[in-house]
């Protein structure tokens, strides 16, 4: 069975295929914010303000004030000094990389690194298990001993949900210039205290500069990316040429934000409970999948529950990434658009499939 199809709508708890509704189970729209009704309004709210677009440099003589004010906002909820907002989790991460990539730098990425904070076309990933290359890691930047090592990793595994642990970071050597970078993109707005993600949660000594990256376009439905670091390094962010170059974030979408407290909150509080709804009925099918606790990703080395779940009217993600020639990634997403009744439809077939490949 084909898993490719080209749909003419925007997926939400269900999408229609060749005239067949399907529940959807996929994608990273972890609070179903892009279908969200009351964020909607405020979109279009955003936009009779704003216009639909802002094609302007952020360093040019005329700028608006909703980028100031939304970066604000944003780093006080992650609990960083400053935040820097880009067109997209992509830019993100090379207006990073690419600034530190002139600063003398050698970089070492952890397993898995997105390819978003590559500060060269292609590199070379660790073909180890990241509890093995974080039990190394602070030894080999100890041995290597560069001007300034830059460390790049993802906050968790959202392909295969082996979950990521980091104590290492605060026993990194104290006698050399670091810089951690950690992709946020999918933690932020679902995990961490009120969605604020894995800052707050990193602990770092005095000689390592934190710096976490993200896109806004999965859990919190913004077209864009955001950088968290220090007042200083956002400064010398803000006046390279990378930065000045690149058109910003459709203001709509930040006015949209400011004033959408609620809505995150009620759709946080909507994916917690799906999540627990899911989770607590999967007792009997624990080793059909691999889970990280309160996260709405389930990972299963099953392939062939996509085809049994198609059948039955349930779509999910099952394609290999990043690579199209891989092996399929096979994974059940939930959102904060699934109904209870949807969950519980799942959670049968799920069960139903256990039985018949006896899982």
């Amino acid at each position: 069975m084909p898993n490719d199809f080209i749909i003419s709508q925007l997926p939400s708890n269900k999408i229609l295929l060749e005239g067949k509704e399907y529940d959807f189970y996929s994608g990273t729209a972890y609070l179903g914010m892009n279908q969200d009704a009351d964020f909607k309004r405020l979109l279009i709210e955003g936009m009779n303000c704003y216009g639909m677009s802002f094609g302007s440099s952020r360093n040019g003589n005329l700028q608006l004030d909703i980028y100031d004010q939304a970066e604000e906002k944003m780093a006080h909820w992650v609990g960083a000094e400053k935040a820097l907002t880009v067109s997209s989790g992509m830019m993100a991460g090379q207006v990073v990389a690419q600034y530190l990539k002139t600063q003398n730098s050698t970089f070492f990425y952890a397993p898995s690194s997105h390819s978003a904070n590559f500060h060269e076309p292609n590199v070379g990933l660790p073909n180890v298990s990241f509890e093995a290359w974080a039990s190394n890691i602070c030894e080999e930047i100890s041995e290597k001993n560069a001007p300034h090592s830059v460390i790049v990793c993802n906050s968790c595994d959202a392909i295969k949900l082996s979950p990521y642990h980091f104590d290492w970071t605060s026993t990194l050597p104290q006698n050399q210039s670091i810089t951690l970078i950690i992709d946020d993109s999918h933690g932020l707005g679902i995990t961490g205290k009120n969605g604020s993600g894995i800052l707050k949660q990193i602990t770092v000594n005095e000689n390592v500069r934190l710096i976490v990256v993200s896109s806004l376009h999965k859990a919190m439905g913004i077209a864009g990316g955001v950088v968290f670091a220090d007042n200083d390094f956002i400064d010398k962010l803000r006046h390279t040429a990378f930065f000045a170059s690149c058109s910003p974030i459709a203001p709509a979408y930040l006015y949209a934000y400011m004033h959408a407290d609620a809505i995150y909150k009620k759709n946080q509080q909507k994916l917690k409970d799906n999540i627990q709804r899911f989770s607590s009925q999967l007792s009997d099918s624990q080793t059909l999948f691999n889970s990280i606790e309160n996260y709405p990703v389930y990972y299963s080395l099953r392939d062939e529950l996509y085809d049994f779940l198609f059948q039955k009217g349930i779509f999910i993600y099952s394609f290999a990434y990043p690579i199209k020639t891989g092996k399929p990634n096979t994974r059940i997403v939930l959102s904060s658009w699934h109904t209870s009744s949807q969950i519980d439809y799942l959670i049968d077939k799920v069960k139903e499939f256990c039985k018949v490949a006896e899982v």
